[in-house]
């Protein structure tokens, strides 16, 4: 699927089974009508931003069971934000199921001025094979963030003390954006440890930014915290308050 938004959607190509669901101005829905990811499948999201946008998706994104012989399934996002536009992605938990085996690679530009404001969760019960999750972000064509990390529960159990012990979710918040002061990502990293509950963890980007992660063993209190955490974010590096992501289905 490739997408271009400046002010209006292009759907410039649109392969199942994701399909597209445009709503509410500037917010993009997203929606597998599947309603998962199967062994072997391969799909692909490029996203050109040149003006405000919110993509969301429909639902979780589910990780299927993998099949003997198939290969494992992916997903690949990249992701493109202009000069002085402002990219919101806010898609709905990843749930890996029992005996999937999957990777997600990720891979975000900022321009000058651009900022990008996103949430991500991960929902597991510890029994599936494999997932591999890959994430790199430049501003101006300098790296910004690397992350990539591979968990395999039947080789290094996450039930130990140093992965996630007994907690089954995984939250990530994120702010990047180009042109802003040192000043302002302390600022900002202070706010939000000031309003997250003690099991986040906050640390300013070196590059131009702020990330906070928390581990739980439930994720029914994820969507406020992290709702709390984008509007006082977003309040900071934009002077506006957050518009909570509103749902089709």
């Amino acid at each position: 699927m490739k997408l271009r938004f400046d002010g209006a959607l292009r759907v410039l190509r649109q392969d199942p089974p994701w399909k597209v669901i445009r709503a509410f101005g500037r917010l993009v829905h997203l929606h597998n009508v599947s309603g998962g990811i199967l062994a072997g499948d391969r799909l692909s999201l490029e996203v050109d931003v040149a003006a405000d946008m919110q993509i969301t998706t429909t639902g979780a994104t589910r990780l299927y069971r993998h099949r003997a012989g198939a290969e494992d399934s992916e997903q690949r996002v990249n992701i493109s934000i202009g000069d002085g536009a402002t990219l919101e992605y806010l898609p709905d938990p990843l749930i890996p199921f029992a005996g999937s085996r999957h990777a997600q690679r990720t891979s975000i530009s900022l321009g000058r001025n651009a900022t990008l404001i996103w949430w991500e969760v991960l929902a597991h019960t510890f029994d599936f094979e494999r997932l591999q999750i890959s994430t790199a972000i430049d501003i101006c064509g300098k790296p910004a963030l690397r992350e990539d990390y591979l968990l395999e529960p039947s080789k290094r159990p996450l039930t130990s003390l140093a992965r996630m012990a007994n907690s089954t979710h995984l939250a990530s918040f994120m702010v990047l954006a180009e042109g802003k002061t040192s000043d302002l990502w302390s600022i900002m990293a202070d706010e939000l440890r000031k309003i997250a509950p003690d099991n986040w963890g906050i640390s300013k980007l070196a590059a131009g930014g702020v990330i906070a992660r928390a581990l739980s063993s439930t994720g029914r209190h994820f969507s406020n915290e992290l709702a709390v955490l984008r509007n006082t974010a977003s309040l900071l590096v934009t002077g506006k308050p957050a518009l909570p992501p509103r749902k089709v289905y």
